[in-house]
């Protein structure tokens, strides 16, 4: 039968099953076989045959009808499972009935009378004729996540058959041991199997199956308490899942040994379409959702250090319950956090090859699934962040992230990208390696439309900072504070800023200390602090070698001096309210090669205007983001009680203003000024000097010591999870799952209610 009469008779079927008023019995098989049975349809053909406003017709006027398809389609997965699949026949009902439940399971969440039907019992409908009592009393949801699990480690069907032998000796599939049939060599397995393209689109189809089973998520509206469990993801990462290890370790295994060049050959990709990609974003996705579980409100997966053996021990772990968040917290190795960490990096890089060499590598889309990846592995893998640390190796995470950041900054419909961005760097910032690794020198010039100059990484993250908050769009602002709070944290590691990223500090704090700036809004003068600290730590910690911060401190001596004399009067504030206009432009700087871009840099440009986007809950203030803690003299930390803020709400800003002035940390940068303002002044008149490499050769040979003030103990601002990142990650999640999931569009034009989709 040609596949044009499959389709016709498909359509046929989905009519009858719209314009039945009367139920449709169960056992009425050849009724309900018209929608699996032998229909060549692909699931791009099942989104056009199954319109949505006839699923909700069957749902309003038929549900017993709609029901009952459900049942069916699932009963026929579990068959499916039961007996492995071995005719082409069963194949394709399995793979037609994932289809149908893809595209209708949106419908059954989107409807609050309907959610529960999956997590009910059919009566009467045990598994193999209802011999077996225990059996009958499964939810739909569960026997559908069960056989979806099974399916995934078919041999011929998903995976490649061990067995040489004859057909008839099939595989027994509850005997089966699917460790050894792990997808892709890489953490805890080492054999890698033959590339199977039938294998990977049938995998591709359960995993999208799966994905839209866990998407009732996106049907509840995003609550508080960010404790609501999603029942779906619960049962399958849950011992009763027998195939938990080794799904989990397929997932991360394809994502991260995923190489998009196309084994190192420039513009391969042009000549055989890249099969595996589509399959790596669905593991992707199906992988951070899995992983959607709140650290803050569970005792936190951490490692105690004294676990040995394999990848994965069986000892009884701590922590949670679910066990794809349980396994990433204990992967323990060095070759396999290796192996992870250049995966992810290798992924992230690859957009900026791409400006090299036009088209000469596959640009993969799915960054941001990589970012959340990469934070939860940090969260709740400890060893694994200090893994990352412990080498420069965190560059090739860095870089990329800084690129995404630029590349985004003037984009609305990125805003989201923007935050998980910054987030990861806080979270990174919170460890004195990161500040220590940033002192590696910049040299990989990736194309970003950033000034030129030479330096070191922290150097990059200055100047992207300042231009995210120079030139970025009006969304970013909550973003400030991390962004300043993450310079905070590294500044006592920074051996020699160059002067291009010193400038920029010195502008900053000139733009965030102009009087109508500071008295604008309550929470603005945290800005200023925040800069002030940076010099601080970096004059009382890394004197030596920043000549350059110390020049652009003096060129810019007005700013503190102002500061210093900031008028604190009724009138006076009014009047700075009064001239209120937007912050400075960033100042031309002479010598510091403000013009010049990175060479094939673009500009970061706007959402193209109809860009779908989807909304994000707010993220929590700085500080409920982290927590304060001070370095002791051996290193440690010690974590401090922050003090409650004393303002009344009768304060008028007057009061306000007086309190937090007096608190200006300007003692240092006063007295550096004090002491050098003279010994400049004096040098330049008796030598006439009027170049400026002069005074940096003279302030590179000078010293303080003695005349600051006592250095006072460094102040790092560690992350911490708390459940309002949580929340917000799973909207941010969810939100970048449901707008890259367009072909087919499983949820589009069903009424989510986790955020709002608008369009740019």
């Amino acid at each position: 039968m040609g596949s044009a009469d499959s389709k016709l008779n498909f359509r046929k079927a989905v009519i009858q099953l719209t314009t039945k008023t009367q139920p449709v019995e169960a056992t009425d098989d050849a009724f309900w076989d018209q929608f699996w049975a032998d229909t060549a349809t692909s699931v791009q053909d099942v989104f056009a045959l199954v319109p949505a406003a006839e699923i909700r017709a069957v749902r309003e006027e038929s549900p017993s009808n709609l029901a009952t398809l459900c049942y069916k389609a699932v009963e026929k997965l579990v068959q499916g499972a039961e007996s492995g699949c071995h005719s082409e026949k069963e194949r394709q009902i399995v793979l037609n009935c994932s289809r149908l439940l893809t595209r209708v399971l949106p419908y059954i969440f989107e409807d609050p009378d309907w959610r529960g039907f999956f997590w009910s019992t059919v009566p009467g409908a045990g598994r193999g004729g209802g011999e077996d009592d225990d059996e009958n009393a499964r939810p739909l949801a569960e026997s559908l996540l069960l056989a979806i699990a099974d399916l995934l480690f078919c041999p011929d069907f998903t995976v490649q058959s061990h067995r040489r032998s004859t057909v008839d000796s099939a595989e027994d599939i509850h005997s089966l041991d699917s460790c050894e049939y792990i997808w892709e060599a890489g953490v805890g397995f080492a054999h890698s199997p033959q590339p199977n393209y039938i294998h990977d689109m049938n995998r591709m189809e359960l995993l999208k199956l799966l994905l839209t089973c866990f998407s009732e998520a996106m049907y509840l509206p995003p609550a508080p308490d960010s404790s609501s469990i999603n029942p779906w993801v619960q049962f399958f990462c849950s011992t009763e899942n027998r195939h938990a290890l080794p799904l989990f370790t397929s997932l991360l295994n394809t994502v991260c040994a995923y190489d998009p060049v196309g084994y190192g050959i420039p513009y391969n990709h042009l000549l055989f379409s890249d099969y595996r990609e589509p399959l790596v974003e669905e593991a992707a996705q199906v992988l951070i959702v899995t992983l959607d579980h709140d650290s803050a409100t569970s005792a936190s997966p951490t490692v105690d250090g004294t676990t040995t053996g394999t990848a994965m021990d069986d000892a009884d772990p701590p922590g949670p319950e679910n066990l794809f968040v349980n396994y990433l917290s204990r992967i323990h190795r060095e070759e396999d956090f290796q192996f992870i960490l250049k995966g992810i990096a290798r992924l992230l890089s690859n957009p900026l090859l791409q400006t090299y060499l036009p088209n000469s590598t596959k640009k993969i889309q799915f960054h941001q699934e990589l970012l959340v990846l990469f934070w939860k592995l940090c969260d709740f893998n400890k060893k694994f962040l200090f893994f990352v640390l412990k080498s420069s190796d965190v560059l090739d995470i860095l870089v990329p992230i800084l690129y995404f950041l630029n590349d985004a900054r003037a984009d609305q419909s990125r805003v989201g990208l923007m935050h998980i961005g910054v987030f990861i760097l806080l979270l990174l910032s919170g460890e004195r390696n990161f500040g220590v690794r940033l002192n590696k020198p910049y040299s990989v010039r990736v194309p970003m439309d950033i000034p030129v100059f030479t330096g070191t990484h922290a150097d990059l993250l200055i100047v992207v900072f300042h231009k995210i908050i120079t030139s970025g769009h009006q969304r970013l602002q909550p973003l400030f504070d991390c962004l300043l709070t993450i310079v905070v944290n590294v500044s006592p590691y920074l051996k020699s800023l160059s002067m291009v990223a010193a400038n920029k500090l010195l502008h900053l704090l000139e733009a965030f200390s102009t009087t109508w700036f500071l008295f604008s809004a309550a929470q603005n003068h945290h800005l200023v602090f925040f800069l002030l600290e940076v010099f601080n730590n970096i004059i009382q910690y890394q004197f030596d070698g920043n000549s350059n911060l110390v020049y652009a401190i003096i060129r810019k001596r007005s700013v503190f001096h102002q500061l210093a004399n900031l008028p604190t009067d009724p009138p006076a504030i009014h009047k700075a309210l009064q001239r209120r206009r937007r912050p400075p432009e960033p100042l031309s700087r002479a010598g510091s090669q403000e013009g010049a871009s990175m060479e094939g840099s673009r500009p970061a440009v706007p959402a193209e205007p109809g860009t779908l986007k989807t909304s994000l809950v707010a993220t929590p203030g700085i500080d409920k983001l982290t927590e304060k803690s001070q370095v002791s003299e051996d290193g440690t930390l010690r974590s401090l009680e922050s003090a409650p803020q004393q303002s009344s709400a009768e304060d008028s800003p007057a009061t306000e203003i007086l309190s937090w002035k007096s608190k200006l940390p300007l003692q240092t940068i006063m007295r550096l000024l004090q002491v050098l303002v003279p010994q400049v002044e004096k040098i330049c008149i008796d030598k006439g000097l009027t170049d400026e490499s002069e005074i940096l050769r003279f302030l590179q040979h000078g010293t303080l010591v003695g005349l600051l003030p006592v250095p006072h103990p460094i102040l790092i601002r560690k992350y911490q999870a708390n459940s309002g990142t949580a929340m917000w990650f799973r909207t941010y999640m969810w939100g970048v799952i449901y707008l890259r999931n367009v072909d087919p569009p499983v949820w589009y034009d069903t009424d989510v209610k986790l955020f709002e989709i608008q369009r740019v």
